[in-house]
């Protein structure tokens, strides 16, 4: 879908708020270990890929470019902009960058990709944050399916880890709705059997007197002839 993700968001790989500023706008930070939730939000919830060690190497960068890790890598060079960014990366809930990294050396080298270009990194980079809701909606357009995996990740994850007591709710009501539909439904049977029973009842005993006059009438002609 990444040839595809300029209808669904800004060209600019630039668009990506520092951490603080996730904060700021009432964002909670979902560590996940899935690249292509990176930077993924949707509603007040933003999905993260922590920074592996060896990408801080100079050792791993020394073997190769790939253009997938320098991507991913630049992305926390907008993320990270200041101290308090930093700080709270290294939280202990989050471990976004590895605790023993110090904020002198991450700054050292992450100035390094300060002039990569986006023809140098993976195109799904040349974007930043991407909301999930318009990667549902495009899914079916462009995909020809119904989610995509990152939606379908995205969605048990964010399940588990914020709307659980929603579900847990809603589940509840629902079993009660259903309980309450079928008392409902099971007092209109009866109703309807009462009802029914009733005119038969009726019929039955309007015929039952009518056969007992017509008995006692013909038994009173009986005896007036005899």
């Amino acid at each position: 879908m990444a040839p595809r993700l300029w209808i669904m968001t800004t060209l600019s790989s630039a668009n990506i708020n520092p951490l603080q500023r996730q904060l700021v706008k009432g964002r909670e930070i979902i560590v996940t270990e899935e690249p292509w939730l990176h930077l993924v939000w949707i509603h007040d919830c933003i999905f993260i890929k922590p920074m592996p060690r060896y990408l801080l190497s100079q050792a791993f960068w020394a073997i190769d470019l790939w253009k997938a890790a320098t991507g991913f890598v630049r992305t926390y060079r907008y993320l990270i902009q200041h101290e308090s960014d930093f700080n709270i990366a290294q939280q202990e809930h989050l471990r976004l960058i590895p605790k023993d990294v110090e904020w002198a050396l991450f700054c050292q080298f992450i100035s390094e990709l300060d002039h990569i270009e986006d023809s140098a990194v993976s195109r799904r980079y040349w974007y930043g944050e991407l909301r999930l809701t318009r990667l549902n909606f495009y899914a079916l357009l462009l995909l020809g399916k119904f989610y995509s995996e990152q939606v379908a990740l995205a969605s048990e994850q964010l399940m588990t880890a914020h709307w659980e007591p929603l579900w847990y709710v809603s589940r509840w009501f629902s079993i009660v709705s259903l309980l309450g539909a079928a008392i409902v439904l099971m007092w209109f049977v009866l109703l309807w059997l009462w009802i029914f029973l009733d005119e038969w009842i009726y019929t039955f005993l309007s015929i039952l007197l009518g056969c007992l006059r017509k008995l006692i009438h013909w038994k009173g002609g009986a005896g007036a002839y005899g």
